[in-house]
């Protein structure tokens, strides 16, 4: 979100219910797209391999020496039928951090939801849930980002006892264990400390999840919480790094 003004509720909603489909759209990932000569390389198969494909198309966005991969009408024709992406990616609703350019990513890569500013609930944990319970996609990363627009607004009115309008409410509700957290520390910046705490506490939460954090146990899964930095389009990693 832009921190220069809230959207109206009901675009809010609008983003936040594309979202959750989106995670949710081409129900079987069961059977991957077959590998032929000149497609894509095969989803990695490990946590770190998948996190490692991520940074790597990062730091071409970072550089401006994108590779565009997976856009092309022969890999909409590969996926018709069946999907297998490596990651799954919980951002916020920010015109600025679309994941899939972010990381230099195309069709079929990524499971994508949004929400503002990564706030959760149980539709969207069972979205993220949807690709590492079913499919066995390897990585989630929950991606914050400089200056959100949702968390400085919740920050704002909870300091002054005020609620959001409408459903933003819901949105403020959601992110105070972040606000709790920064209150106790707001350090020079209060709302990028709770931008900071906002990734922490939610790639914290999705860890130990009583459907993935068997995964997680067993190295199935990596749940990696990032920042991203609009200013200079680097993702920081905060915690979770797969080893």
């Amino acid at each position: 979100m832009d921190s220069t003004g809230l959207p109206h509720r009901r675009a809010l909603l609008a983003g936040g219910l594309a979202a959750a489909a989106a995670a949710l759209a081409g129900c079987s990932a069961s059977t991957a797209p077959k590998a032929t000569s000149g497609a894509p390389e095969p989803r990695p198969a490990t946590p770190k391999a998948a996190f490692a494909r991520l940074m790597d198309g990062n730091r071409r966005w970072v550089s401006g020496k994108l590779e565009h991969p997976d856009r092309d009408p022969d890999r909409r024709k590969q996926l018709a039928e069946a999907q297998d992406p490596y990651g799954v990616v919980l951002s916020c609703i920010d015109s600025r951090v679309p994941p899939e350019l972010v990381f230099d990513t195309g069709l079929g890569d990524l499971y994508v939801l949004r929400t503002g500013g990564q706030a959760v609930g149980p539709v969207v944990t069972g979205s993220v849930e949807y690709g590492p319970v079913t499919g066995g996609t390897p990585l989630i990363l929950v991606l914050g980002h400089q200056r959100c627009g949702a968390i400085e607004a919740a920050y704002e009115a909870t300091r002054a006892g005020t609620a959001l309008p409408g459903n933003l409410e819901a949105i403020n509700k959601a992110l105070q264990p972040a606000y709790a957290r920064t209150a106790k520390a707001p350090g020079a910046d209060p709302v990028d400390t709770m931008i900071r705490n906002q990734i922490r506490l939610t790639a914290d939460e999705l860890r130990a999840n009583a459907d993935l954090a068997p995964l997680v146990k067993k190295g199935s899964v990596a749940v990696v919480g990032a920042y991203y930095s609009l200013d200079t389009g680097e993702v920081e990693v905060l915690t979770g790094t797969p080893v």
